[in-house]
């Protein structure tokens, strides 16, 4: 008899642990799925940019939906930038990674491609119809595609593209906030109508390198930059001397200096054309590979846009709006 209740003891005990154990193991996937569905809704898509003209925009459209940090920060030169380990590291932990490509991140390649076999990276400019694109008299492909609005408009919508199909949940919202952000972009093209005021003789834009080609066939504006299309090449004498050339035959009265580039050469042309007697001045500093300081209207892509706008508009004019 007391067999009998041992053996009916031991099941009872047995029954019960195994009930615990399925309790627990029910409890676990229960918190498992609570997890899940709580990453899924709440916690931002964290967003990795190389330059401050992608990232700016997309924090702006993407709102709390999105965490975003840039690589480059203000007067950073993404022709020469070399990537540290904290940003391969930033990379790592990125959940997309947004760069623009065309060879704009020139010391970047190898780490951006091979970041795009774990997780989504995508050359934003790459998208661009290739008929579009500009090229140098050697025939590489200009990079600077953000001084076209318009067509920095359709590689940022390329960008949220990419962030919609990695959190579709997000898809509606991030939708209506570019539609809302690129809105605001279309309001460019008002402000730079005052271009057209600048003298037919005087519509000659000088900077230290050529980022501003875009920009140029936009507004109906001749850009000399003095060094090529990356500032990896030197301008030379004879660059030099062209674009004094160019400076007196066209009475240009102002030349740019670049928030990111060494301003020797346009130093340099400066006396050279003092050495014949004539007077150039720099017109003011734009913003060319990188923008402004962050919290700053400059530090913006609108606000940097606008900037430039209105430096070129006053020192090539004489306006003083």
């Amino acid at each position: 008899m007391k067999k009998a209740w041992k053996r009916i003891l031991g099941f009872a005990i047995l029954m019960g642990v195994l009930l615990l154990a399925a309790c627990g193991s029910d409890n676990e996937e229960g918190n498992a799925n609570e997890g899940e569905e709580g990453a899924a809704d709440d916690e931002p898509i964290e967003v990795v940019t190389t330059i401050a003209q992608i990232g700016q925009p997309i924090s702006e459209i993407g709102g709390d939906l999105v965490n975003v940090e840039s690589l480059m920060g203000p007067s950073v030169d993404p022709h020469l930038y070399d990537p540290t380990e904290s940003d391969i590291s930033k990379l790592q932990g990125a959940d997309v990674v947004l760069y623009s490509g065309l060879n704009l991140e020139a010391n970047m390649i190898e780490p951006l491609e091979s970041i795009g076999e774990e997780k989504p990276a995508l050359a934003i400019a790459d998208t661009l119809p290739e008929d579009e694109l500009l090229t140098d008299e050697e025939g590489a492909t200009d990079p600077h595609v953000w001084f076209d609005y318009d067509l920095w408009q359709q590689a940022l919508d390329a960008g949220v593209e990419e962030l919609k199909e990695y959190a579709p949940e997000y898809a509606d919202q991030l939708e209506e906030n570019k539609q809302e952000y690129f809105a605001k972009l279309e309001e460019l093209g008002a402000e730079a109508e005052k271009l057209k005021d600048i003298p037919d003789d005087q519509r000659y834009l000088v900077t230290a390198h050529d980022a501003f080609s875009y920009f140029g066939r936009l507004n109906d504006i001749e850009v000399v930059g003095l060094q090529g299309i990356s500032t990896e090449s030197e301008a030379g004498v004879s660059d030099v001397n062209d674009t004094i050339a160019t400076i007196v035959e066209h009475n240009v009265p102002a030349i740019f200096v670049e928030s990111s580039v060494n301003q020797d050469t346009i130093n340099a042309v400066i006396e050279g054309a003092a050495d014949q007697d004539v007077d150039v001045e720099i017109g003011g500093e734009l913003y060319s590979d990188a923008m402004g300081e962050e919290g700053t209207e400059e530090g913006t892509y609108i606000g940097m846009y606008e900037h430039n706008i209105n430096t070129i508009y006053d020192a090539l004019s004489g306006g003083d709006e």
